[in-house]
């Protein structure tokens, strides 16, 4: 009975070489998957700035194009930056600046915002002053911010997936290779058990009949050897698949024991931004509670000096927006000549010094200027329930904002 054997051009290639290229495909594909999440998750922070960028200028810009004064602008404008989901959750932060026609800053986010002119000739002043406005938008997404930290989690989350389903589908391919070879040992175990029996028929007939088939016999002793032989080859192969396998957990080990260091890595990097964010708002609510004691230590000057006003200076009314600006002016010593100016108006009037009526305002608006300590201005007009009534103390540099407040008093 003839039986064919496979030949040694179809042997299987030597172990070794496959093991190390096996090992730098996986490693290269984990290297790849790796610089592919890094690049992804820049450009995709830096297509989400581009995409906000775009819609916050539109929206300023319709903003400021639909508002009429300053006021509008800055309030509108403010609301449209400030009241943003992305802004107040999502952490992106938005800078937009608002110029006037004229070059003014109209918007710059700190700046307060100015009450509305009741004349409409001043509006209109204001409005042409000021239209049409340019807009300039600047978006960043901090890499601390909710946004940012989002996007790495998802893309961190989808490379952990792919290299899972990677190397599952690496393992099973290598578990199906090993059960082919297993398969194989097994049909040739069989058959060699067939020729076995086969070679005892054999010899018992070769007893019956005698030596007559000896050749026969010989063919069929090479041919149960050249199956031990084959039976050998298949059981290193077993040997092979199940070390390619070993070696292949290990590489699946070593690969989640990086990931695993990546992302500690990253988690501390979000740990130390959120300390460097809370020691922001601690020093924040430090400056705004500094502000607020400032705020109120001005109050309560403003609040001595008014009681010590009204008691010293019978002949005099003085406005609150007049004490403020006798409070701001810090110097003690234009403070005192500013205060001995009032003295003389409150004395008598025409010994005060010169003094000139303000032009420039509303018809039915009078108001007089009195100077004092080189470029100092004190405003006032007749009283309604003293002699005179002082409505604020400025400057040569202020003049223009004196006057926009002038032309809104009311007048005795």
């Amino acid at each position: 009975m003839a039986i064919s054997l496979p030949s040694k051009g179809n042997s299987f290639p030597p172990p070794a070489a496959r093991d190390r290229l096996r090992d730098l495909a996986s490693f290269r594909t984990t290297y790849v998957a790796i610089v592919g999440f890094v690049f992804l998750y820049v450009f995709s922070v830096q297509g989400a700035e581009s995409l906000l960028q775009r819609h916050y200028h539109q929206a300023v810009q319709q903003t400021a194009t639909a508002s009429s004064s300053v006021g509008e602008i800055r309030r509108d404008v403010r609301s449209t930056v400030n009241g943003s989901g992305w802004v107040r959750i999502a952490g992106v932060l938005v800078t937009a600046i608002v110029l006037g026609a004229d070059g003014s800053p109209v918007y710059a986010g700190a700046l307060p915002v100015p009450p509305a002119a009741v004349d409409p000739v001043a509006r209109a002043r204001e409005a042409e002053r000021i239209f049409p406005v340019t807009v300039d938008v600047t978006v960043s997404v901090p890499h601390n911010s909710l946004l940012a930290n989002g996007i790495l989690v998802l893309y961190a989350g989808v490379l952990l997936t792919g290299l899972y389903l990677y190397q599952a589908a690496v393992t099973s391919r290598q578990e199906a290779l090993m059960a082919g070879a297993v398969s194989a040992r097994d049909s040739a175990a069989e058959r060699a058990g067939k020729i076995q029996r086969e070679l005892e028929g054999v010899r018992r007939r070769l007893r019956a009949k005698g030596v007559a088939e000896n050749q026969e016999v010989e063919a069929l002793r090479s041919e149960r050897e050249a199956l031990h032989e084959k039976l050998e080859s298949l059981e290193r192969r077993e040997e092979e698949l199940l070390s390619e396998q070993v070696s292949g957990e290990e590489a699946l080990n070593s690969e989640h024991q990086a990931l695993e260091e990546l992302l500690d890595e990253a988690l501390a990097d979000l740990q130390s931004k959120d300390e460097e964010i809370d020691g922001l708002e601690t020093r924040l609510k430090r400056a705004s509670k500094d502000a607020a004691a400032a705020a109120g230590t001005r109050a309560r000057d403003a609040d001595a000096l008014s009681r010590r006003l009204r008691t010293l200076y019978k002949n005099l009314e003085v406005d609150d927006r007049a004490l403020s600006d006798l409070v701001a002016l810090g110097d003690e010593s234009t403070r005192l000549r500013a205060e001995e100016m009032l003295k003389r108006l409150s004395d008598d009037v025409e010994t005060a010094g010169a003094r000139r009526k303000v032009g420039g305002l509303p018809p039915g608006i009078t108001v007089f200027e009195l100077g004092f300590a080189g470029k100092g201005r004190i405003y006032y007009t007749h009283g309604s329930q003293r002699r005179l009534r002082i409505l604020l103390v400025g400057a040569k540099n202020s003049q223009k904002k004196d006057l926009e407040h002038l032309s809104r008093i009311e007048t005795a």
